[in-house]
């Protein structure tokens, strides 16, 4: 009995392999399948390779990447068993776009020793009828203005996508100019229009371009590229299958825009062309009641419409009067993309402490700038600023002056001499040495008292400070970025307790501040630069005197506090 299976399992497996090699024998049938034929230039199509046994290697589809664009590619697999007969199915699926219009070939195409046929595709130009107003189903419209820009002036650049055809997905080139700043204005606009008596569907966005060189410069079409529904079914998805898309593109027209120079008749020191520009202070008091070792805030706020902030100037210059010094705040700078262009604005804060009394003239500021609206060179002015400074108030708590009599009663009023017994005087002469005397102790002890830990702990520190104050001056005499960081940083951790350039000038004012930034670029920039180190002592040695000027006010006004 196990002899008759045993011999049923080897005629079994001897029919199986003459199937095998019979069927390895017989060449794969390959067959091409268009999609659609004729096909317009800029919309995708399929082209499906079928056969009916597995062939002989995998496909070499390079020959077609002459005449044509694969944008993707797949591949599947089937087995279907029909009245007890089995039939196998592979597929590949190329989507792909012409690149060019005619009479095209889909060329043979080898799968290792078997190869497809070459299939004839004729691919029109644009639509069958031939009308390009009425008959495309997307289509792009750019226009720019001004066309003949100022450099570094802003041109507002539209884009309008038409579509009358259902798109389940699609993506746009951005435009692209390598001497020119460009920015994207608000969200996308949706809206419906005709063109000549056909229904679209319209996206408009802008876009704010700022051309940093004159010369004529050219922005690039921008290609749009859809997933548009055709409403039909593929044949071998069957009847439930879902429905297809093509791939179409769309492309806009290049521009071209001749940019000038800034003006001969433009005098700034700064060039700053803008559409319109506003410049404003406030104070946080009055001008007028200024005291000595009070502080005020100035803000002064530029504002420009069809600029960057990058372009803004900075606005706060020291004032010319010693006796008021002034600490800036970092600027503030923000840019609003409306759909109207950029408005770029800029605003500083600074403190002003006069340390005396007086008359104060605060020196005009005035911004020139070109309006590109008028073609004209404009000044925005505050003018010069007087300010009132009146001495401190500091009388003695609890104290209060008693007036001098005044008048008659002055002049008729009698100087009269207490008289005292001569011993009562002697008592308060041995009171008064005895006092002076216990003064005196009291001075000289206080005098030689030895030093506390605190004290003996200070002086280190103090010594370590200067040193590392030293090492910076040098390092910034020699225009040394490597050292100057070093000496910054020994400073910073003794003195702030700060391991990083940016955590010590989070502890500076908006001059130190910035010059560590500018610093810690010089450093770290794949640009090398070159770095100049004396505004960054400059700004240390202002920021430690503005130390010692608020200790200073602290320590004179902590008697006021005290009971």
């Amino acid at each position: 009995m196990d002899k008759k299976i045993k011999r049923c399992w080897i005629a079994l497996w001897l029919l199986l392999c003459q199937a095998l090699a019979i069927n390895a024998a017989v060449a794969a049938n390959l067959q091409v399948i268009l999609d659609r034929n004729p096909v317009n230039l800029d919309e995708s199509f399929q082209i499906i390779f079928s056969a009916d046994a597995a062939p002989d290697g995998e496909p070499d589809f390079g020959p077609l990447e002459e005449d044509f664009e694969v944008l993707s590619q797949s591949s599947s697999n089937s087995v279907s068993l029909i009245n007890g007969k089995m039939t196998r199915s592979i597929r590949w699926t190329l989507t792909v776009m012409a690149k060019h219009p005619g009479r095209l070939e889909i060329p043979p195409i080898s799968f290792g020793k078997d190869a497809s046929e070459p299939a004839a595709l004729v691919v029109n130009e644009h639509s069958a009828n031939g009308n390009l107003s009425n008959a495309e189903d997307i289509f792009i419209e750019v226009e720019a203005t001004p066309e003949n820009p100022y450099v570094q002036a802003q041109i507002l650049y539209t884009v309008r996508i038409y579509t009358r055809v259902d798109i389940a997905r699609a993506t746009i080139d951005e435009p692209e100019q390598a001497d020119a700043l460009i920015e994207k204005l608000g969200d996308d606009k949706n809206f419906q229009t005709q063109v000549k008596g056909v229904d679209y569907m319209v996206t408009e966005r802008r876009y704010a371009i700022f051309p940093q060189k004159s010369g004529m410069i050219t922005i690039p079409p921008l290609v749009l590229t859809a997933e548009v529904m055709t409403h039909a079914r593929s044949a071998f998805n069957g009847f439930f299958g879902s429905g297809i898309t093509r791939t179409q593109r769309a492309s806009s027209k290049p521009i071209s825009l001749m940019v000038k120079p800034a003006p001969t008749s433009f005098t700034g020191p700064h060039w700053l062309a803008a559409e319109q520009l506003e410049l404003k202070e406030e104070w946080s008091g009055d001008i007028q009641k200024m005291k000595v070792g009070e502080p005020l805030t100035r803000t002064l706020t530029l504002r420009a419409k069809g600029s960057t902030v990058g372009q803004l100037p900075e606005l706060h210059h020291a004032a010319s009067e010693e006796a008021v010094k002034s600490y800036p705040d970092q600027p503030v700078l923000d840019e609003q993309k409306n759909a109207d262009g950029v408005v770029a604005k800029r605003q500083e804060k600074i403190a002003l402490i006069p340390s005396k009394a007086g008359s104060f003239k605060l020196p005009a500021i005035e911004i020139p700038w070109f309006n590109t609206q008028t073609q004209q060179m404009e000044i925005a002015k505050i003018p010069e600023t007087m300010i009132e400074v009146a001495a401190a108030a500091s009388p003695l708590p609890g104290k209060e002056a008693r007036p001098l009599p005044t008048g008659p009663e002055a002049v008729r009023a009698p100087l009269t001499i207490e008289s005292r017994p001569a011993a009562q005087n002697i008592w308060i002469w041995i009171s008064a040495g005895l006092a002076a005397g216990w003064l005196a102790t009291l001075a000289f002890f206080l005098v030689r008292r030895p030093r506390t830990e605190a004290d003996k702990a200070d002086q280190p520190v103090a010594e370590a400070l200067s040193e590392y104050r030293k090492d910076l001056k040098k390092a910034c005499a020699n225009n040394d970025a490597s050292a100057a960081k070093k000496a910054l940083l020994a400073w910073g951790r003794q003195k702030l307790d700060a391991n990083s350039l940016g955590e010590i000038a989070a502890f500076c004012d908006a001059r130190l501040r910035d010059e560590i930034l500018v610093l810690n670029k010089a450093l770290y920039s794949r640009e090398a630069t070159p770095w100049q180190g004396k505004k960054l002592y400059q700004a240390f040695t202002e920021n430690k005197a503005r130390e010692q000027w608020t200790k200073a006010e602290r320590e004179a006004l902590e008697p006021l506090f005290r009971l």
